[in-house]
């Protein structure tokens, strides 16, 4: 049981040096072996399987692994879903910082954070991005949201403090039985010990309407980490003057929001209005 929960835990790149490693050793042959054979030191090996090689191992190691293991393009093809899951290679670096976070400060303008989000809102968001994508991949890309949520199964779960523009509630994904559930959801979050939802109402006027999502990952012994993301992908900020500004628009964010307890009043009378 342990070792199944264990595996749950692992992020996709720390589970894609596991099935290497558990495949190199079954063909009996070392770090060095399995470099050469591919191409690379025994060094990039080691990181590989270790999942500390970031972004992303190359198409060309995983192509290699195939050949010296005679595995018919399987890690080729992991590597590949890897990067086109929910979690691509770009931002699996912050997940790893994520995970060692004493709090986590995060606002959202149109869309309800990730990390709180319900199975069928995820589901409908991944449809509406990718609507070319088979089910499958819709389901992987779903599963991997839900699973940042194990973040506040740890013994010691981080502070999630979340500033959730109006429009994140009143922007209709999926139907209103999905939104239902979702501000359920949400009024069900707010209610643990370890996360606290403050809603900036339209009212709040120029504080809400220059707002950009950013998270600041705040850690004990180590500087603040600022992330913000396009369409691009994501931007990690380490100290500086960005992570202070941040941080600065934070305590503007919500001081301009509605207290938690108007928060939660919001909250459960937009649940009404999607419950009729």
């Amino acid at each position: 049981m342990g070792d199944a929960l264990d595996e749950e835990r692992l992020n996709p790149l720390q589970r894609f040096g596991q099935d290497v490693k558990q495949v190199r050793l079954g063909r009996k042959l070392t770090q060095m072996q399995l470099g050469r054979a591919a191409g690379y030191s025994e060094g990039y090996v080691s990181k590989v399987e270790s999942g500390k090689l970031l972004p992303l191992p190359s198409q060309r190691f995983a192509q290699g692994c195939d050949l010296a293991f005679g595995t018919n393009g399987l890690f080729s093809d992991l590597l590949r879903r890897i990067d086109e899951g929910d979690h691509p290679s770009w931002f699996l670096p912050y997940l790893q910082l994520e995970r060692r976070a004493t709090r986590i400060l995060e606002c959202s303008t149109i869309l309800v954070t990730g990390m709180l989000q319900t199975e069928d809102y995820a589901r409908a968001l991944f449809r509406a991005a990718h609507p070319r994508s088979d089910p499958d991949t819709i389901e992987s890309r779903t599963h991997d949201r839900l699973q940042r949520r194990r973040i506040f199964q740890a013994e010691k779960p981080p502070l999630f403090w979340v500033v959730l523009h109006e429009a994140c509630l009143r922007t209709v994904v999926g139907c209103a039985e999905v939104m239902h559930d979702q501000v359920s959801h949400l009024i069900e979050s707010a209610e643990s010990p370890h996360v606290r939802v403050q809603i900036l109402p339209f009212a709040a006027g120029a504080p809400a309407a220059h707002m950009k999502p950013f998270t600041v990952l705040r850690f004990s012994g180590s500087p603040d980490l600022l992330y913000t993301e396009t369409r691009l992908g994501g931007r990690m900020h380490d100290g500086g003057e960005a992570v202070t500004a941040a941080l600065d628009d934070y305590d503007l964010l919500r001081a301009n929001a509605l207290s938690l307890d108007d928060s939660l009043s919001l909250m459960t009378s937009l649940l009404k209005e999607y419950r009729a």
